[in-house]
């Protein structure tokens, strides 16, 4: 079935982790065999050929870059100029992937309905280029509002205001403050350009600031559930049912630590915590039963987001097991309606909404 992943961090893997997504898989692991640098190194799980594999024929892919001062303990760049000149590497990157026939730059819903017919041909899919949404995670690197006119210009169409910790437009993952005049400023450029606002990463306060101010398109690319698994990086059900409020789509997420209570990074494994596909489709359920239907789940698996196979659902060898889904939500009762929700329709309905 025809997927949609909401979230990958593909050039982050190609400039930062030095892969080479064009190889296969197992060519890409094989020549990590020896590093120890990160901890999934060895276990990645996404290139070209598997997503072609899983029918992973559109992705939002992202840049992301952050900037930290001299209080912040977290890795990033000391300067928000650095931060911008390294979202426009990985933009170098995306343009010579073009190049070379494996991706697509998705701007519009026009070319994103010719994108979708190009999918259908019979044409040998190990051969088409993927279609990509570009998207940024974390919006230190947009220096000022003119950068952001600059970026929407190369195809920015995707905005999360912060990642984690304070940024310098809105505070992220495991820190609180309400959204800062900067952060409103961005979110009312946003609005004129017409980026969508991405949901994920923002603070409890920064989270009900921005749905105040912001007027346009909302989606949470990768998220998952509070209820099921306690930490301010996961939706509240009342966040939750703001979105469905807003008609967004929520991205499951599929790194093992938003799926399994008391998650120990580096010592915890998905096979002793039982951490499967079926954990994330509980998130997906969740989601369902707060909204009374299916119109509001997606896939945004963030996978190889600085993890891999150690840190995934146990029954996912690499991202064309996406293709698992579909059964384990028909098990469930999901109607085949519904199951191409999940799997496509409820992005593509966001989108043609959000870009008529």
């Amino acid at each position: 079935m025809f997927t949609i992943d909401a979230h990958l961090d593909l050039s982050m893997n190609a400039m930062e982790w030095n892969r080479d997504l064009s190889r296969s898989i197992k060519e890409i692991n094989a020549r990590e065999r020896l590093l120890t640098d990160k901890p999934d190194r060895g276990n990645a799980t996404v290139s070209f050929s598997e997503l072609r594999k899983g029918n992973v024929g559109l992705v939002v892919a992202t840049q992301i870059a952050r900037f930290v001062d001299e209080s912040n303990p977290l890795p990033g760049w000391n300067s928000p100029q650095q931060a911008w000149a390294q979202t426009q590497g990985q933009l170098s990157w995306y343009r010579a992937m073009e190049r070379q026939g494996d991706l697509r730059q998705i701007k519009s819903w026009q070319e994103l309905q010719a994108h979708l017919d190009y999918w259908k041909t019979e044409e040998d899919k190990s051969q088409k280029a993927i279609g990509y949404i570009l998207s940024l995670e974390g919006a230190d690197s947009i220096v000022s509002l003119d950068y952001l006119e600059i970026a929407y210009q190369n195809g920015l169409r995707a905005l999360g205001p912060a990642h984690y910790g304070p940024g310098r437009y809105a505070y992220g993952t495991d820190s609180s403050a309400p959204l800062s005049q900067h952060g409103k400023d961005l979110l009312q450029k946003m609005d004129e350009l017409g980026i969508i606002l991405d949901a994920t990463h923002l603070c409890d306060l920064a989270f009900w600031d921005a749905l105040d101010h912001f007027q346009g398109p909302v989606w949470a690319s990768h998220n998952n559930c509070r209820s099921l698994v306690d930490h301010n990086r996961q939706f509240s059900d009342d966040m939750i049912k703001a979105l469905i409020a807003r008609g967004a789509v929520i991205g499951a997420a599929f790194d093992a630590w938003m799926l399994s209570p008391g998650w120990i990074r580096g010592k915890s494994t998905p096979k002793e915590r039982g951490v499967t596909l079926a954990t994330v489709l509980d998130h997906m359920d969740h989601i369902c039963q707060l909204a009374g239907n299916a119109d509001h789940i997606g896939i945004g698996s963030d996978l190889d987001g600085a993890f891999g196979k150690e840190q995934c659902p146990a029954d996912l060898e690499s991202i064309s097991d996406l293709q698992k889904i579909p059964d384990l939500l028909r098990v469930r009762g999901y109607s085949e309606e519904d199951v191409q929700k999940a799997m496509h329709g409820n992005w593509l309905r966001f989108l043609k909404k959000a870009w008529s």
